[in-house]
């Protein structure tokens, strides 16, 4: 075994925004042949499938755990890892012959935990392992495969269904999570990750070294962006947008080029990744807490609002947006401090696109520092429904299946800023073919009465120079960011998270 050192690590950030996707309770898997070594190794083991409905997909994911005794030797540590492993293969070549009915779109993963313990002790019971959970305070050693170990050490048939379990150290694993940060990028990394283990063993050349090598390679690569290059297409081909996303040209091209500015721009989606976790999750908390204080008020038992299944799906469609599409949500937050002194007196309207799901639209409402003003929030935030409603009726977008509209307040209070954001999300009915027909004229006719216009007009320098970020009411054409790709400004986090609570 290449590696082995002892390590404790902890659970990444995006474990915790699957637990959103968890389609059921945990399973506890029993695997066949095991005696063996938990007599010859005085070995103990704990497995569990759990089921994750993503958006792209389910993901099926086996954690698995072997308990060996402190100070086994490296020979044996292999050995019981070895037969550990093929019980698992067995077991899932024989969970995908009991359910070939279930035609989704999946991936199958097993994430590989060794743990050490004492070796007086004999039973989960005296050892207090729990059936369906891991020790944490237990040193667990930092192990991995590659493509090598399953071409030399234990060869599997690639055309057989068992070679679909995608094998990860937990280590290895945890590493992937907190890398990717999203789940929809971890979708496309274990689609990559299948790939390059099938070119191994058809080219007989190990492609990667290890789990933790590839998913650096993922992420330097251009086709992080290709989703988000579809969506803006897309965009402009229904005259949503009229032009590319600068941000998007920018880092797909650096990102093509492994350019030295790559590492940079992938550093900024990363943090902003991780901003809009946090702001999504305080969003849904804050909806809830204004529900519980509104039946509070009104002596109400029952919620007449939305149920937990309905938030948790809210949080779902926050959280299903890559890391890219996160980038630009959290970029519009922070452009608003640097709007002009009447835009944030006013307040203005400023529509965003989803990068990951064509049809997934924002409206971000800056409420106006005036508070008798008609964009202030006592005013909006009562009507965020309506809004999202009309937005949905209007928005000539024949894919649209989900408005979400964020009511967005600064705070400033001595030298620390506060963000709050209110939350509305609109499910949209798919559109029949007869309504694709007349929403897909209705945008020929305005196309060409804009094109008529144009041409009837004349250009001047404060037209060219208007700034369609800005809106004070609702528009038809996602904002576009006139940035230069050389200048775009860095994602730091100065705004103070989380959001005040409890404010008056």
């Amino acid at each position: 075994m290449s590696d082995s050192t002892t390590a404790i690590s902890e659970v990444a950030a995006l474990a915790k925004e699957l637990s959103w996707y968890l389609h059921a309770d945990a399973v506890e898997v029993v695997l066949s042949n095991m005696s063996t070594i938990e007599q010859k190794y005085n070995a103990q083991y704990g497995a569990r499938l759990r089921h994750y409905q993503l958006p792209l997909g389910q993901l099926r994911l086996l954690e698995l755990t072997l308990y060996l005794p402190a100070g086994s030797s490296s020979e044996d540590i292999d050995a019981a890892r070895m037969v550990t492993l093929k019980a698992a293969l067995a077991w899932h070549k024989s969970y995908l012959a009991q359910h070939t009915s279930e035609n989704s779109v999946s991936h199958e993963v097993l994430a590989f935990d060794i743990q050490f313990i004492d070796s007086s002790r004999k039973s989960k019971a005296e050892l207090n392992i729990p059936q369906q959970q891991p020790i944490e305070s237990l040193k667990r050693l930092t192990h991995a495969f590659g493509a090598r170990y399953f071409m030399e050490d234990l060869v599997v048939d690639m055309t057989d269904s068992v070679q679909q379990l995608q094998v990860f150290s937990w280590h290895d694993w945890q590493t992937v999570l907190e890398a990717l940060q999203t789940p929809c990028e971890l979708w496309r990394f274990l689609n990559y990750h299948l790939e390059q283990l099938q070119s191994s063993a058809n080219n007989h050349v190990a492609s990667f070294t290890s789990e933790t090598e590839l998913v650096e390679d993922f992420l330097k690569s251009s086709s992080l962006f290709t989703a988000a290059i579809t969506v803006d297409n897309a965009l402009i081909k229904s005259s949503i947008q009229t032009e590319p996303c600068s941000a998007l040209v920018a880092m797909s091209l650096a990102a093509k080029n492994q350019s030295k500015t790559a590492q940079m721009y992938y550093q900024h989606m990363a943090q902003a990744a991780s901003l809009w976790s946090q702001l999504s999750s305080q969003m849904i908390e804050a909806y809830r807490d204004n529900l519980l204080k509104i039946n509070q008020n009104l002596q109400e038992a029952d919620n007449d609002g939305l149920s937990d299944t309905d938030l948790a799906y809210w949080q779902q469609q926050l959280l299903d947006e890559s890391l890219f599409s996160r980038h630009e949500l959290v970029r519009t937050l922070y452009r608003h401090p640097k709007q002009g002194h009447d835009l944030q007196k006013d307040g203005y309207v400023v529509h965003q696109h989803s990068y990951e799901s064509l049809g997934r639209h924002y409206v971000l409402i800056f409420y106006g520092q005036d508070v008798d003003g008609q964009n202030s929030k006592k005013v909006i935030q009562p009507n965020l429904a309506k809004i999202a409603q009309d937005v949905a009726t209007r928005l000539p977008i024949v894919e649209l299946h989900h408005v979400i509209v964020l009511g967005i307040e600064f705070i400033t209070e001595n030298d620390d800023t506060f963000i709050d954001i209110d939350l509305w999300i609109q499910p949209v009915n798919q559109m029949t073919q007869r309504e694709r027909q007349l929403t897909k004229q209705i945008q020929q006719l305005k196309q060409q009465q804009a094109a008529q216009q144009t041409m009837n007009k004349p250009s001047t320098r404060a037209e060219n120079s208007t700034d369609s970020e800005t809106q004070t009411g609702t528009a038809n054409k996602v904002s576009r960011d006139s940035t230069q790709p050389a200048a775009l400004p860095q994602v730091n986090l100065t705004l103070s998270i989380p959001a005040r609570k409890n404010k008056p």
